[in-house]
């Protein structure tokens, strides 16, 4: 999360690599250049923070390509297509995959640089959501299996003594087992519980 955010530039021409590199750097923006969809993906900068900005018509893979080997890493860069073609069918497709944007050359430098921050923004809240995720995924694990049944009936909404005779074992213990989850999760009430599991597994039933 602490690590910079940087532009990732992907286009098969030089020259539009160099002149766009000039123009990000000279407004402050860290860059990385690639003259490939391959040799981004090579690179190991799927998952790093930041977004990309592509060429859309590239030889061999192309920039929807990428986008689509990005997805199903999962990746959470952002995508800034540029494309000299005003290839309209080619832009629905690019939005569909999730692209950020989808710009025509030659690309506007105020919109280029506008659509490079918004993207940046997204990637940020991405990241922040992602390293949630994890860390309730972490307290998760840390459940007993027992903990686990315990808190699957929490959540459905069963109260101790219910939980008590789906499960076998007296109220008591039940009160126990309770006790350690909302340690172990780091929650005070049980409505707080079934927002942090709902966020690690948005399809719980109710």
């Amino acid at each position: 999360m602490n690590s910079p955010q940087r532009v990732f530039l992907v286009d098969d021409q030089p020259e539009i690599l160099k002149a766009l590199g000039r123009l990000l750097r000279a407004t402050g923006f860290e860059v990385d250049s690639y003259l490939s969809a391959q040799a981004f993906l090579d690179s190991g900068n799927a998952d790093a923070a930041g977004c990309l900005v592509l060429d859309l018509s590239m030889p061999g893979m192309n920039g929807l390509d990428l986008l689509d080997a990005l997805r199903q890493r999962p990746s959470l860069l952002p995508a800034i297509f540029l494309t000299g073609q005003g290839d309209l069918d080619a832009g629905i497709r690019a939005m569909k995959l999730g692209a950020a944007d989808f710009l025509t050359k030659p690309v506007d430098d105020a919109r280029l640089i506008g659509a490079i921050e918004h993207a940046f923004a997204d990637n940020r809240r991405a990241r922040g959501a992602a390293q949630e995720r994890h860390s309730i995924q972490q307290r998760l694990d840390s459940l007993t299996p027992r903990e686990r049944e315990v808190m699957a009936l929490l959540v459905e909404g069963l109260l101790n003594k219910q939980i008590g005779a789906e499960l076998g074992m007296v109220e008591k213990t039940v009160k126990v087992h309770r006790a350690r989850i909302m340690q172990k999760m780091q929650v005070r009430s049980l409505t707080a519980l079934v927002r942090l599991v709902d966020r690690v597994q948005p399809t719980h039933p109710a």
